[in-house]
C-alpha cells in the first residue's frame, strides 16, 4: 500500500515550508500565518524525467519596449513596458499611481493599441470622471468594475496593456480568506501575472503600502513580478518621486520626478534647479551644495545643517534626506580628525527639496555644511562639493565625476571642490571652472572655513 504524502504548511509571508504547524513562523516571526498545502505527488519515475527541448538562448530576438509616453516612467522602466511583463506599482493613498497609470494608457491606446483597466476600488464612473478631469477621452481604453478578478482576466485575451487596481481589493472564489488577506493577495498576483505571461502582454498591479512604507500583503507578492515600482511625495508639496526597488529588465538605481498639476503628472525637466534654492546665494552658516548621482541623472542637492547648545547630556541628532547613522559617523570624523566638538550640541541636518541621498558623493557636502554651521562662517558662494569621506578623513573619489561637474558647470558653479585622486577635468568649454583637488576633510576646512 503507497504511503500517504504528509501535508506541508507554507508561510503566507515569506513561504516558509514546515512538516508540522505552528503558530509562530520560524522564517519571519508572524503569527498566524501558516496554512496547509498538499505537495505535488510525482506519478512514477516518467514525473523526474520529463523530456524537455533545449532553447539557443543566444538565438532569441529580445522583446520590443512599448513606450508608456512617459519619459520619466520610462526611465525608471529602463526603457518602457516588456511583453509578458508583470509591474507593481506601490505608493501611498492620493499619491497619483491610479493618475500615472491613467496617462500611460491614454498614450498606449493612441499609438492603436487596446488597453483594458480592471478596477477593484473605483466604478467605471468614477475613473471616467477623472479622465475626463485629466482631459484623456480615448476610445481604446475598456474598463471592468468587479471585486472578483478571474472572470475579468478571461476578458483580457485580445487587449495589448492589462491594469489591476489594485491586487488588494481583488478576491478569487473558492480560495480562502477576505479581498485583502495574504492568501488572497498571493493568488490574485499569481492569476495576474500568468494571464500576463500567457497572453504575452504588460500588465501593471497597483498594491497599497503599509505605515512602515512597504508594500502591504506577502513579501513573496515582490517575488512574483518582474518589476517593483515605488511611488512617493510629501503630502505639502506637488513634487513625485519614482524608484524601482526590483527590476529583472534594467535599472534599479534610476530616478523619475514628476509634478502634479490640475492636468496631471507632469516630468520635471530639470529636477536640478528644483532641489538647488538660493540658500548658496546668500552669506548664511551652514549651507552647502554636492552633486549626488540618481542612476545616470546628476542632482544637484542643497545640504543644510544646524547647530545649537544643549543643556542635556544626550545631544539630539535629527537628520532629512540622510540616514542619522551617517550623520553621526561623519560628525565622528569631524571630531577625530579635524577637531570640531559637537558632543554639547544638537544638530540638525536637512536635504532640501524633500530629496533622499544615498550616493556616498555626498559625504563632503555634508561635511562643510556641518563645519560651517559649527564655526558660524559662510561657504564661499560658488562652491560644490564631491567626495566621499573615509573614517581616516580621507577624501576618496567617486564615480562619474565627469558628469556630475558638467552638471555644476551648467548650473553655474565656479568651482567643485574633488579628492586629489579624482582624475576628472575641467568640463569643455568652462574656462572659468575651477577644480580644487584637496586630500583630506582638515584641508578642505583649512581653504574654506578656517
Amino acid at each position: 500500500m503507497a504511503k500517504k504524502s504528509a501535508a506541508r504548511y507554507l508561510c503566507a509571508e515569506c513561504g516558509y515550508m514546515s512538516l508540522t504547524l505552528v503558530g509562530r513562523c520560524p522564517g519571519c516571526g508572524a503569527w498566524g500565518t501558516l496554512s496547509p498545502e498538499a505537495p505535488a505527488v510525482m506519478s512514477g519515475a516518467a514525473g523526474w524525467y520529463a523530456k524537455a527541448e533545449p532553447i539557443a538562448s543566444l538565438d532569441i530576438v529580445p522583446e520590443e519596449r512599448i513606450s508608456s509616453g512617459i519619459a520619466e516612467l520610462d526611465r525608471v522602466l529602463g526603457g518602457g513596458w516588456i511583453k509578458g511583463g508583470a509591474v507593481l506599482l506601490g505608493g501611498e493613498p492620493g499619491v497619483g499611481k491610479s493618475t500615472l497609470l491613467l496617462q500611460a494608457c491614454a498614450f498606449i491606446a493612441q499609438s492603436g493599441r487596446r488597453v483594458l483597466y480592471i478596477s477593484g476600488e473605483e466604478s467605471a464612473g468614477q475613473l471616467a470622471l477623472r479622465a475626463r478631469r485629466l482631459g484623456i477621452s480615448e476610445k481604446n481604453v475598456d474598463l471592468l468594475c468587479n471585486s472578483d478578478l478571474l472572470p475579468m482576466l478571461e476578458a483580457a485575451s485580445g487587449y495589448d496593456f492589462l491594469v489591476v487596481d489594485s491586487v488588494q481589493a481583488f478576491r478569487i472564489d473558492g480560495e480562502s480568506g477576505w479581498a485583502g488577506s495574504p492568501s488572497q493577495v498571493r493568488n490574485v498576483a499569481s492569476h495576474a501575472a500568468m494571464t500576463a505571461k500567457a497572453l504575452s502582454i504588460p500588465m501593471v498591479m497597483v498594491g497599497h503600502i503599509t505605515k512602515q512604507g512597504a508594500i502591504a500583503g506577502p513579501k513573496i507578492l515582490e517575488h512574483m513580478v518582474d518589476v517593483v515600482l515605488l511611488f512617493s511625495g510629501e503630502r505639502n508639496s506637488s513634487h513625485r518621486l519614482l524608484r524601482a526597488e526590483k527590476n529583472r529588465y534594467g535599472a534599479t538605481d534610476e530616478l523619475g520626478i514628476f509634478e502634479m498639476s490640475e492636468k496631471g503628472l507632469v516630468p520635471v525637466i530639470d529636477p536640478s534647479r528644483m532641489y538647488w534654492g538660493t540658500g548658496g546665494s546668500s552669506d548664511t552658516p551652514g549651507v552647502a551644495a554636492g552633486v549626488s548621482l540618481e542612476g545616470s541623472r546628476p542632482l544637484i542637492a542643497e545640504i543644510q545643517a544646524l547647530s545649537c547648545a544643549t543643556p542635556f547630556p544626550y545631544p539630539k541628532r535629527t537628520a532629512r534626506g540622510i540616514e542619522v547613522n551617517r550623520l553621526q559617523l561623519l560628525l565622528a570624523v569631524l571630531e577625530r580628525r579635524c577637531g570640531i566638538f559637537s558632543r554639547n550640541s544638537d544638530v540638525y541636518v536637512n536635504v532640501a527639496g524633500g530629496l533622499s541621498l544615498q550616493d556616498p558623493a555626498a559625504d563632503l557636502s555634508i561635511c562643510a555644511a556641518l563645519a560651517s554651521s559649527f564655526r558660524d562662517l559662510p561657504i564661499p558662494i560658488g562652491v560644490c562639493f564631491i567626495g566621499e569621506v573615509g573614517l581616516a578623513g580621507e577624501i576618496r573619489p567617486t564615480t562619474k565625476s565627469n558628469l556630475r561637474l558638467r552638471e555644476a558647470a551648467r548650473l553655474g558653479f565656479k568651482a567643485a571642490v574633488t579628492s586629489a585622486r579624482d582624475p576628472a577635468e575641467r568640463p569643455e568649454g568652462q574656462s572659468g571652472f575651477e577644480i580644487i583637488k584637496v586630500g583630506s576633510v582638515s584641508a578642505m576646512l583649512e581653504r574654506f572655513l578656517k
